[in-house]
């Protein structure tokens, strides 16, 4: 059976699993072509290129948004150097351009309501298994912000989680996961990391309550690092993915994909790896 086995040992979140989905050997073009399918490209353009992080040669994937006002607190980074590595790979819209109206619902500071999600994914013709997986992860994120805010599922709106970065990250994690033929997926313990994040509502311990939520019932690594190691995206794409949760299965290895996080630390490598191969 072929297999994905997410090794968190620095956290994930949504462009760490693109990334390393593309290291891997994934297709980011035809990830970019599917995702057009939503109607929303004008709103973003996609960047990745190889960037080396403590040694590691990893992957960076980033999402521009072309309207910079719409731009989530969490990804204030995209306008960034490493942005020199992903070698003409930025072929959507050029960031500079002036964005047009979307043809999917939203109101103007680029958030969307968890129902107006749903139906962009519905009605975006996107392979089944492609389909059910971004459905299954957004649910995930969407029960965890309105058990938060004590809201019914239709009523949660998603600011930074359904900014449209967020959206293209699960919904290209899945695309890239359909691609690769992935029967089934396993993942380590998450760490989530400690210390306090600055988000919407103020400055809130981590893992934030959204992220702690999710990962209910999923195993939780310490970790001393004073820092967000897991986003609610990463721990939606593992919580509602992986069928299992520990030690890496013993397996064929037929490929490694390092993807790149934002931030750097002293002592070890920002990267999340995953791991494809065949369990007998």
């Amino acid at each position: 059976m072929r297999t994905l086995y997410f090794d968190c040992f620095s956290g994930i979140s949504g462009d760490m699993v693109i990334g390393a989905l593309i290291d891997a050997g994934a297709d980011p073009l035809q990830m970019e072509e599917e995702l057009k399918k939503l109607n929303i490209d004008e709103e973003y353009s996609l960047s990745w290129g190889k960037v080396v992080k403590n040694g590691i040669t990893s992957t960076k994937f980033d999402v521009i948004l072309t309207n910079k006002s719409e731009q989530p607190h969490e990804h204030s980074h995209s306008h960034g150097h490493e942005h020199s590595h992903s070698h003409g790979h930025e072929h959507s819209h050029s960031h500079e351009t002036e964005p047009k109206h979307s043809h999917a619902p939203h109101d103007h500071h680029g958030s969307r309501t968890y129902k107006q999600i749903v139906e962009a994914i519905n009605e975006a013709n996107l392979n089944e298994s492609v389909t059910n997986m971004s459905l299954g992860i957004f649910k995930k994120i969407g029960e965890a912000e309105g058990h938060i805010h004590g809201l019914p599922l239709d009523k949660v709106h998603f600011h930074e989680v359904g900014a449209v970065d967020s959206i293209i990250d699960i919904i290209g994690a899945a695309i890239l996961i359909d691609q690769l033929g992935i029967e089934s997926v396993q993942s380590s313990a998450i760490p989530t990391g400690s210390g306090h994040i600055h988000i919407d509502h103020g400055v809130y311990p981590v893992p934030a309550p959204a992220t702690l939520e999710i990962l209910k019932g999923v195993p939780i690594a310490s970790n001393v690092i004073r820092s967000e190691l897991a986003t609610p995206t990463g721990a939606a794409i593992a919580a509602v993915l992986a069928g299992k949760f520990g030690m890496l299965p013993a397996m064929t290895v037929e490929s490694i994909g390092y993807g790149a996080g934002t931030k750097t630390f002293e002592n070890h490598p920002n990267v999340l790896r995953i791991i494809i191969g065949e369990i007998q």
